[in-house]
């Protein structure tokens, strides 16, 4: 029965130990920007989940396409009806790792990478992108920014309005985690 015991408390220290390695978010802002001749487009979305696992050095973002908000109501509806699909593609993740060793506890920022899989419109590609980690007492913030190429990922602009819609995409990530 002793054994038995110590067997529970094991798994059970185990297992929570594991959840205490994760810090993250269901508030991460998203955000992108297209620089066209003629127009600049921008949208945000403050609904994303983000996850890290700390011990691993994992790291899970996911975002649904319709949460993302226009100033202009007629842009938005494009943006989800004509270019990105979203009734058909209504997620992009990104599902990566830590190209460097990080320590977690270290206050300041860190500069890292990360590389993983970029899902958008129903395609995946490898991609790294520079980030920065910083704690701060119990919470971490996490940004990072790059460009996304429309093509790459099967997102077509019509001819009608090449000139208002740049081929590439600057996306922005900011992130306050917590441990989960």
């Amino acid at each position: 029965m002793k054994k038995f015991m110590l067997l529970a408390f094991c798994t059970l220290f185990f297992f929570a130990q594991a959840d205490a390695q994760k810090i993250g978010t269901r508030k991460a802002t998203i955000s992108f920007h297209s620089d066209a001749k003629l127009e600049q487009i921008k949208a945000v979305n403050k609904t994303a989940s983000f996850v890290i696992d700390t011990q691993s050095k994992k790291i899970q973002l996911a975002v649904l396409v319709k949460g993302f908000l226009f100033k202009k109501a007629l842009m938005q509806e494009h943006f989800n009806e004509n270019y990105m699909e979203s009734s058909k593609f209504p997620k992009a993740t990104f599902k990566g790792k830590f190209v460097d060793d990080i320590d977690f506890s270290k206050a300041g920022p860190i500069q890292t990478s990360v590389t993983g899989n970029l899902t958008l419109h129903g395609v995946t590609h490898e991609v790294t992108v520079p980030a920065t980690i910083t704690q701060k007492g119990d919470l971490y913030e996490a940004s990072a920014n790059f460009d996304v190429v429309l093509a790459d990922y099967g997102i077509k602009i019509p001819s009608m309005v090449k000139g208002k819609i740049a081929k590439t995409v600057q996306i922005n990530v900011a992130a306050e985690l917590k441990k989960l």
